[in-house]
């Protein structure tokens, strides 16, 4: 369960940040009562999708085949993330910038429109929170702890506001490249453990098989970076 709802704040608070940056460009353009408004009302469509997936997700008949398509998902989602990390790590990629990314959304002509920009908020805090909703969803279902997936993922929404509002500029010092290949090790550990459970395999430590999943994942990502960077030298 710990591991589950560190996955969960991880991942939120990477996808939070990323949400601050383009609530904190659109309210110093179109004002903080309206940007605040789009990014609540982003949050809001977001928990109505989460009740509705803590609901209708545990209905399926066939345990099985929940636990397989979450197994799935997750895999999917932690690749995708973990190639990110790794490319970046490697320098294959240039790291993602906070900084960069609020330049470029300021000098969009849009931004100072007040519909538009009420727009580009509500849409960056929903696509954005998507993410946080899918592993909310897919962990807190799984483990049981739907309630503690969904307040881990408050938590970090709340850290992140805390953070935005004593900074007052965007979060570039969070160590996003970091984080990210954590959560992907971890998640794909998740994912692999329950794809193959779900298809009759018998993990030979159970539960403390994720933990070598995991330390597997760490040192496969680790060894790709090394090689990634082996060319440049």
């Amino acid at each position: 369960m710990i591991a589950a709802l560190a996955a969960t704040f991880l991942t939120a608070s990477v996808e939070w940040v990323e949400a601050y940056t383009i609530v904190l460009a659109v309210a110093l353009s179109i004002g903080w009562r309206r940007a605040l408004t789009a990014a609540l009302a982003g949050i809001a469509v977001l928990a109505v999708l989460t009740s509705a997936g803590f609901f209708l997700l545990p209905r399926i008949g066939d345990l099985a085949v929940l636990q397989f398509v979450i197994g799935c998902f997750l895999i999917l989602f932690g690749l995708r993330w973990f190639a990110k990390a790794v490319a970046r790590g490697a320098g294959l990629k240039t790291l993602h910038d906070e900084d960069a990314e609020f330049a470029n959304l300021r000098a969009m002509p849009e931004i100072n429109d007040a519909r538009a920009a009420w727009a580009i908020a509500f849409n960056g805090v929903l696509l954005e929170g998507l993410e946080v909703w899918l592993i909310v969803v897919a962990l807190g279902v799984q483990t049981h702890h739907t309630i503690a997936a969904a307040s881990a993922a408050l938590a970090a929404l709340l850290v992140v506001c805390l953070a935005g509002f004593l900074v007052r500029k965007p979060l570039a010092r969070v160590p996003e490249n970091t984080i990210k290949f954590i959560v992907a090790c971890g998640i794909l550990a998740f994912g692999t453990y329950w794809t193959l459970e779900s298809l009759g395999y018998a993990w030979p430590l159970e539960d403390a098989s994720l933990l070598a999943l995991f330390a597997v994942n760490i040192a496969g990502g680790l060894a790709l970076i090394a090689l990634g960077k082996r060319p440049q030298a």
